[in-house]
């Protein structure tokens, strides 16, 4: 439904909002010689059958077939035209938006020198803010009414995670590897994504990389790694396990047991226990005979 402005103004009390469209449906009718109030921190795209045109910064702007030379052009506008016009206004946000998410929807495959193929999540944050209004709306928004922070996070998510992974695959060997590796990852990163921000009008100000883990599972296997490292090569650690196992179920039933079957339990606990100090004797023994 056609809406006739006198005075365009546009407030974000959420701090959220990227770009908004004014009429969100439809268009409005504009009079030469209204008023355009663009607040600080904020650009004014006039939008007209489907393009971004004039833009304008912070401040009162009074319409004039002057100042609006792209739409004057566009409408093939005589000079000095009065009579209203039809059109869509979109403010957008240029302040810093800080503290932005981003992390992999499901895990990333990584081919792991020493662990094979795991999965792997990845976890940061990034800053950004929108350098050029008018290609940013032309690309990103469209005929959007609004659009937010979280609509651009969803935007971006895909093509970071791409990025990122590509960077695993050239960069690491092994995920024991990444702690050290994490600010140099999103100094990577970021060359990368600075190119794939900016043919939207967007600068990516800052990206870091909080946390790149596989799943618990994996981190059993890590954890089970430790362990035969301490202990030698993989047949000294299956015995050694062997023997831990056997060791559990000695003291469980004896735990279990009473009177005459505690004291078999006792007894079957104490034997496991000389077999088990000798599975780890053995371990170790073969542990310092590969090491030697």
């Amino acid at each position: 439904m056609s809406q006739f402005l006198e005075v365009l103004e546009h407030y974000d009390p959420s701090g959220e909002e990227i770009a908004f469209r004014y009429p969100p449906e439809g268009s409005a009718e504009v009079k030469f010689g209204a008023q355009l109030v663009v607040h600080e921190a904020q650009e004014a795209v006039f939008y007209r059958d489907g393009r971004a045109l004039d833009v304008f910064g912070p401040g009162r702007h009074t319409l004039t077939t002057q100042n609006v030379p792209v739409l004057t052009k566009v409408l093939a506008l005589p000079f000095g035209f009065t009579s209203p016009f039809r059109v869509q206004v979109v403010f957008v946000s240029k302040r810093t938006f800080l503290d932005q998410k981003w992390g992999t929807r499901e895990p990333v495959v990584f081919r792991d020198r020493e662990l094979g193929v795991v999965r792997l999540r990845a976890f940061g944050t990034y800053a950004y803010r929108i350098r050029d209004a008018r290609t940013f709306v032309n690309t990103v928004v469209g005929s959007l009414g609004q659009f937010d922070t979280e609509r651009l996070a969803d935007f971006y998510r895909d093509m970071i995670v791409a990025r990122l992974n590509d960077l695993l695959g050239e960069s690491l060997t092994s995920i024991l590897d990444l702690p050290a590796h994490y600010d140099e990852l999103a100094q990577l990163a970021k060359a990368r994504l600075v190119e794939d921000f900016g043919k939207y009008g967007v600068d990516l100000s800052d990206f870091y990389v909080n946390s790149v883990t596989p799943p618990d599972e994996v981190l059993a296997r890590l954890d089970e790694r430790a362990s035969m490292g301490a202990v030698g090569d993989l047949a000294a650690y299956t015995r050694f396990k062997a023997a831990v196992a056997m060791g559990d179920a000695a003291r469980a039933d004896g735990q279990a047991g009473g009177g005459a079957s505690g004291g078999l339990g006792l007894g079957l606990g104490a034997g496991f226990g000389v077999q088990m100090a000798g599975a780890l004797a053995e371990a170790m023994r073969a542990g310092a005979a590969g090491g030697g």
